[in-house]
């Protein structure tokens, strides 16, 4: 599996984005996905960018994880759940307010890159891996707003 990060600026177009293969989500099962995006957070709770999240309020950071798990199990061609609560996804004008710069962005895709290999134990498939890989890099592209 190759994890490489695209080299990024503010206003750059990413290449084409392309959704996961929905067996990642079949192989990982739901429960997994879930705390997959968990464990996500929870290197970001100690990350640089934690600023950005409500890591002090663990109400507010638990639906912060839930939304981002609701979004990627959608995105991975599960249930719309995100739909359901949350409506359109409309990231761009969620994270406005946010200042996201090359660098936050490289820190959130390390977080992954770190949880991903295990899943591969877990029997998940490397290619499925990197569907889910490819997509979370070429997605993050376009949330640099910095």
């Amino acid at each position: 599996m190759n994890f490489t990060i695209t080299d990024v600026a503010q206003g750059t177009i990413p290449p084409t984005i392309v959704k996961p293969n929905p067996e990642f989500l079949t192989e990982a099962g739901e429960e997994r996905f879930r705390q997959l995006v968990n464990d996500h957070y929870e290197l970001i709770r100690h990350s640089d960018i934690a600023f950005m999240f409500p890591v002090s309020y663990e109400e507010d950071f638990a639906k912060v994880k839930k939304h981002a798990a609701d979004f990627l199990i959608q995105i991975c061609g599960g249930p719309d759940y995100y739909a359901q609560t949350r409506g359109d996804s409309r990231m761009l004008a969620r994270h406005a307010r946010f200042r996201i710069d090359a660098k936050g962005r490289r820190t959130w895709l390390e977080c992954y890159a770190n949880l991903l290999p295990e899943l591969e134990k877990e029997g998940v498939s490397p290619e499925n891996i990197q569907s889910f890989w490819n997509y979370l890099d070429s997605f993050s592209v376009v949330m640099v707003n910095t």
